[in-house]
């Protein structure tokens, strides 16, 4: 990741990747992430392998998944994105997730390192 648009395309791609994409979860998690990745998200730390775990469950239950991005920044090795996460599941129907992130590259351009937050929002037209 060198430029805002490669956050951008991160922020985009990933979650579809991971619920919807021909590729083994562990060589998308490679694709984006060191393999050391410190990820916490409100409070909960994510190894590899969680994220890596985290992909089947998203791909038996993810019909759509769109992300609306609102800023993301990228300065030297720190990144930060505050971006909406559309969701229709099986199970629950349609879901939007607002959230702020923070975190840092590694010399490769991988992320090392995301701090977030969430918040549950209002699906227009609920």
């Amino acid at each position: 990741m060198r430029s805002e648009s490669d956050l951008h395309e991160y922020l985009t791609t990933y979650p579809h990747e991971m619920a919807f994409g021909a590729d083994e979860p562990a060589a998308v998690v490679d694709r984006w992430f060191t393999p050391d990745i410190d990820y916490r998200t409100d409070g909960l730390h994510l190894t590899r392998q969680a994220l890596v775990v985290h992909a089947r469950p998203a791909r038996k239950n993810a019909e759509s998944v769109r992300v609306h991005v609102h800023h993301a920044l990228l300065s030297g090795d720190s990144i930060a994105a505050h971006y909406t996460l559309f969701a229709t599941l099986r199970t629950t129907g349609p879901t939007a997730t607002e959230i702020c992130m923070v975190g840092r590259l590694a010399p490769d351009g991988r992320i090392a390192r995301i701090d977030q937050l969430t918040r549950s929002v209002p699906v227009a037209g609920e």
